[in-house]
C-alpha cells in the first residue's frame, strides 16, 4: 500500500462515490496546462506568483460542459483573480469563456466596484452576495456548479450565486459588454492571474454530464378496491 505524503490530498469517500475527480493533489500539475512558471507547487498549495515571469492563465487539460468543481483558496490584501469556465486557452475569459471572481473585494482600491465585480460574481453578468469571505490569511471553500445555463457558487457553506446566465443576459449583461463565451456549452476551467499572489489547495471536479440518473423504478399496481 502506497504511503500518502502528508501534504497530499486525498477525495473523501463521499466525493469519490458521487464520482469526483482530483485535479490537483499538492503534489503534481499533470492534469493542467499553460502557466506553470507563475503557478507552482509549494508544501502542497497551488502558489501563484506574478513576479517569477511567466504569462498566461493556468488551464485543465480536459475540457468540461457541466460540472460541480470544489476548491480552497487563500486571498493576500487586495490579491484578485479568478476561475475561468468554459472557456477556450486564448482570449479574455471573462468574455469568451465565463469568469467567476476571485477577489479580495473589501479591500480600499476595490470600494468602487460594481456589484457584479463582487467575489464569486459571474464577472459582469449575475452579482454575488457580499460578507462571507473568511477573515485575511485564512482558507476560504468554494463550490461551482454549472448546468446548462444555470449556475450555482456556494462560498463556506452560503450560496452566494444562484442564478440563470442566459436569463441574466437576454437584455443584454449588466456591464453592456458583449459576453461571446455565453454561448459556449463546454470548455476549460482556469486560473486567471490578475497580477496577484494567492494560493489553492484540495482542487477537485465531479463532471456531471458524465453521472448517469437513477434508474426509474415502476410502482406495482395494486388491486382497486371495489
Amino acid at each position: 500500500m502506497r504511503e500518502i505524503p502528508r501534504n497530499e490530498f486525498v477525495l473523501p469517500a463521499e466525493e469519490k462515490k458521487e464520482g469526483f475527480k482530483v485535479l490537483f493533489d499538492g503534489t503534481n500539475l499533470f492534469e493542467w496546462v499553460g502557466n506553470k512558471t507563475d503557478y507552482f507547487i509549494e508544501n502542497g498549495e497551488l502558489v501563484v506568483d506574478p513576479k517569477k515571469g511567466g504569462s498566461g492563465n493556468l488551464y485543465t487539460k480536459d475540457e468540461f460542459s457541466d460540472f460541480e468543481f470544489r476548491f480552497e483558496f487563500q486571498l493576500t490584501p487586495g490579491a484578485n483573480n479568478g476561475l475561468g469556465i468554459r472557456t477556450p486557452m486564448q482570449g479574455d475569459a471573462a468574455y469568451v469563456g465565463t469568469e467567476i471572481q476571485i477577489l479580495d473585494n473589501d479591500a480600499d482600491i476595490y470600494k468602487d466596484l460594481k456589484e457584479y465585480q463582487y467575489h464569486g460574481s459571474a464577472y459582469g453578468i449575475i452579482p454575488a452576495k457580499r460578507g462571507f469571505l473568511k477573515p485575511m490569511g485564512e482558507w476560504n471553500y468554494e463550490e461551482v456548479r454549472v448546468q446548462g445555463s444555470k449556475i450555482r457558487v456556494t462560498l463556506n457553506g452560503t450560496v452566494i450565486v444562484d442564478g440563470d446566465l442566459a436569463e441574466a443576459s437576454k437584455n443584454g449583461t449588466p456591464d453592456h459588454k458583449e459576453h461571446p463565451g455565453l454561448s459556449r456549452t463546454s470548455g476549460h476551467l482556469g486560473f486567471l492571474g490578475h497580477g496577484s499572489p494567492l494560493k489553492f489547495r484540495n482542487i477537485r471536479i465531479n463532471d456531471l454530464t458524465k453521472v448517469q440518473p437513477a434508474p426509474v423504478v415502476e410502482k406495482k399496481k395494486g388491486k382497486k378496491k371495489k
